[in-house]
């Protein structure tokens, strides 16, 4: 931990988890998410009770869990998950906010969405099918969004006799494929939903796996970094000026922290317009502090009257990002509305909205069959994944995605209608991968 950053609101922000589940249909997606939150005791008294009666005027002898989270009524009709469902709940070692997001290909946007912010994705197989397509498409977007953490979750092992061959095959099928698209951390659990075996308790049938359970997990997995490991980026989002009799000349600029650490005396940069000064004063809930670090809330004061406005970014002048007008990125297409080749759109980049035009279309990324490219596809539609060439009106300060997923995404917007089209990830769409990560993999194949 960096030295000055002991608080116990780094500890609090550390003990939450943004986690996201995925699977392909009838994988039990929602039966885990459901039996989740029902063997953690997070499922109020009524919301059982609306379950049971469901359940039982669907003709079911016992709850069917599902209905915790498939709340829409087409998807209690068809059995399948449409929308991202998001479920807060805590247990005494962790609180959580959990993204249940849907399997089917059609709605890999919002898998996107879901698993944007997500410091873990569980992605589920069916013991019986292994890994399928949309396995693979999963593990995509979770190595595209750089997500730190994957869990495997190879469910309905109830159904193949509990069978470590079974499980290990698969684990090992899925951990090859997954490393070499760049998936850092890969961690294999056999499960049963159904039944709740290794979802909150540990199994009686599977004594050969000495692993966590997925809640154990979920309980312990490192999450958060230290403050100090990425440069500190500040977007502001609003300018304070009092002119009260009390402050007459207080001048503060507020915002919450991106990444790093900042501390009173740090020499910086705004930008784009490349303005210099120091950080004379720290504001945090009203009362001067000397440091405060991501995602800390707070006002910055600076030693000169300089011209900064909303979506301006400030940054330590040793560490900067460089500005540009020419934006290469990685994209998912979210809306039934095509991007085009000479679409003039709205970039918003942190609190910073700019205009852009799209220039090139280079490829169409296959998902499908080996992260193939598709050259010049002309145009994307939606749930499509590429990479874009844009031209913005302004130069923006934007760092690669694979150094921060905050300042290095952004948003392509309609600008007749505000409507959202396009999520982009500066610079490369996946990590390469390592001779290490996959040495790794072939000695290792799964690990639990």
């Amino acid at each position: 931990m960096t030295a000055g950053i002991t608080s116990a609101e780094h500890l609090a922000a550390t003990s939450l988890l943004r986690f996201a589940t995925a699977g392909s249909v009838d994988d039990g997606k929602s039966t885990l998410v459901g039996r989740l939150l029902h063997d953690s005791k997070s499922v109020l008294a009524d919301q059982l009770e609306a379950v049971e009666l469901a359940s039982a005027r669907r003709g079911q002898d016992a709850p069917d869990l599902a209905l915790l989270t498939d709340g829409l009524r087409a998807e209690r009709e068809q059995g399948i998950t449409i929308d991202v469902a998001y479920r807060y709940f805590a247990t005494p070692r962790r609180r959580f906010i959990l993204a249940d997001t849907p399997g089917h290909v059609q709605y890999t946007r919002n898998m996107v969405t879901g698993a944007s912010t997500a410091e873990l994705t569980v992605i589920l197989v069916d013991a019986r099918n292994g890994v399928v397509e949309q396995t693979r498409r999963h593990a995509a977007v979770a190595a595209l969004l750089r997500v730190p953490h994957v869990v495997l979750a190879v469910n309905k092992m109830d159904l193949v006799d509990w069978s470590e061959q079974v499980f290990a095959a698969i684990a090992e099928e899925f951990t090859a494929y997954a490393a070499s698209i760049g998936v850092p951390e890969i961690t294999a659990i056999p499960i049963s939903a159904l039944t709740g075996d290794n979802v909150v308790t540990a199994s009686a049938g599977m004594d050969w796996y000495g692993g966590p359970t997925v809640l154990e997990h979920l309980e312990t997995v490192a999450v958060g970094t230290d403050p100090a490991a990425h440069p500190a980026r500040f977007p502001v989002q609003y300018v304070i000026r009092p002119q009260t009799a009390q402050h007459p000349d207080y001048r503060g600029y507020a915002g919450q922290i991106s990444s790093g650490v900042l501390r009173v005396g740090d020499p910086v940069t705004v930008l784009p317009s490349g303005l210099t000064s120091t950080i004379t004063g720290i504001d945090a809930l009203g009362t001067a502090v000397g440091v405060a670090w991501a995602p800390q809330s707070v006002t910055l004061l600076l030693g000169d009257d300089l011209d900064i406005s909303r979506g301006d970014l400030i940054a330590p002048t040793a560490a900067a990002p460089a500005t540009t007008q020419d934006v290469e990125a990685t994209v998912c297409h979210l809306h039934e509305r095509p991007l085009t080749v000479g679409a003039r759109v709205l970039l918003k980049h942190t609190t910073r909205t700019v205009k852009a035009v799209v220039k090139r279309l280079p490829y169409k990324i296959d998902l499908t069959h080996g992260l193939e490219h598709r050259d010049d596809p002309g145009e994307f539609g939606v749930n499509d994944i590429g990479t874009v060439v844009l031209r913005t009106s302004e130069p923006l300060p934007l760092d690669a995605y694979a150094d921060s997923r905050l300042t290095g995404s952004f948003l392509l917007i309609d600008p007749a209608d505000g409507t959202t089209l396009t999520a982009g990830m500066a610079g490369e769409a996946f990590a390469a991968r390592t001779a290490a990560a996959a040495g790794d993999a072939n000695q290792e194949g799964w690990d639990f």
